[in-house]
This record gives C-alpha cells, structure tokens and sequence, in this order.
C-alpha cells in the first residue's frame, strides 16, 4: 500500500521525488499525523503504474543482528517481507527500485553496528540479482545514484536514522 503523496512523487516528472514528498504533504496539510482527516488516502502498490519510473520504497529492515558480530543477520524475516512488492515493482518494468529504512537506534550519528550493508548483501542473495548499496540516503551520493540509475536497479540507501531529522 502506498500513500497518494508517494503515488504523486512516483508519477511526477521531479528530480527529487523525497522533495516532492515534503512537498505533497506540505501542500496538502499534512503533517505527522496525517491529512486533513487524520489519514493519508492509499491505494495498493498493483493499482499503479511503475513502469519506467523510480521507486521509492520504505522498508522495515530493522533486522536482528549477532551481538558479537552486528554484520551478521540473524533471521531475514523483514528482508524477506519486502521481496514481493520489489519483485512486482521490477517484473512490471520499473526503471529502478530505491529502498529505504532504519537499522537500530544510532541517534543521528554514524555507527557502523547500524550500517545497512549486511542488509545488501543478504538482500542480493534472496533477490539473486545486484543490489547497489548507496553510502547515505541523502546528498550528492544519494542522488547521484537515484537520478538517472539503470534500468531495472535495486538500490539500498543508507540508514535514515544516521540523520537526526528521522529520530522521532
């Protein structure tokens, strides 16, 4: 399910779909707590057209990690959850598919037991295709690999809460 703001970025012609977004939900009212009427309106991933456009998709990739060892993923239930909707996005001609979620509590600094690379890389496995892991999701980095990535591309931006502004 996707909500009308991520569904208007996806279908625009902008640049920057996460500045759309802010956009969107500025334009409309709609902070935090949702729309006028306290919900975004969402339709289902399959009732829109992906074809040609990039993707952005929010995951749940808070995945538990070894203590000793944080690079090892201990079960990949959450990764596995989001494998339909990129597979669907992919086989319905998406030109990429860009990912995006949080790992852990790093409290808007860098910490590497936090670093979304072991989701990559255990994501490549279970999609048996390139999964291209961006070192930040915001930046020249990030959006010089989401502006113009080849077609069909997974992409895995870096953790957001490595970002003080998605600490809630």
């Amino acid at each position: 399910i996707i909500s009308d703001a991520v569904l208007d970025a996806v279908t625009a012609q902008s640049s920057s779909p996460l500045l759309h977004i802010a956009e969107y939900l500025k334009e409309h009212d709609m902070g935090a707590g949702g729309g006028a009427g306290g919900e975004l309106n969402k339709r289902l991933l399959r009732s829109v057209s992906v074809a040609g456009k990039r993707v952005l998709i929010r995951c749940d990739f808070n995945v538990p990690q070894d203590k000793a060892d944080p690079s090892k993923i201990t079960n990949t239930a959450r990764i596995e959850g989001a494998l339909q909707s990129i597979r669907y996005c992919l086989e319905s001609g998406a030109k990429a598919v860009v990912l995006c979620s949080h790992l852990g509590r790093p409290d808007g600094t860098r910490k590497p037991e936090c670093s979304l690379a072991p989701v990559a890389a255990a994501l490549e496995k279970l999609l048996a295709r390139p999964v291209s892991f961006i070192g930040d999701c915001v930046g020249p980095e990030a959006e010089a690999a989401c502006a113009d990535p080849p077609q069909g591309s997974v992409l895995l931006l870096e953790n957001l809460r490595y970002h003080v502004e998605e600490e809630g």
